[in-house]
């Protein structure tokens, strides 16, 4: 009879999907961090 694989395990056998995850969690959380922060500065003032 066949076990179950448990989701985590699928997940830490793919190594394409880990790669992937690896570098869209940085980009991605990166960006909205920047974003948050352009966000929050105020306008620059001109001479």
């Amino acid at each position: 009879m066949k076990e179950k694989v448990h989701p985590l395990q699928k997940l830490m056998d793919n190594p394409w999907l880990l790669l992937f995850l690896g570098v869209a969690i940085p980009v991605l959380s990166y960006t909205v961090w920047g974003l948050i922060d352009l966000l929050g500065m105020p306008p620059a003032q001109l001479p």
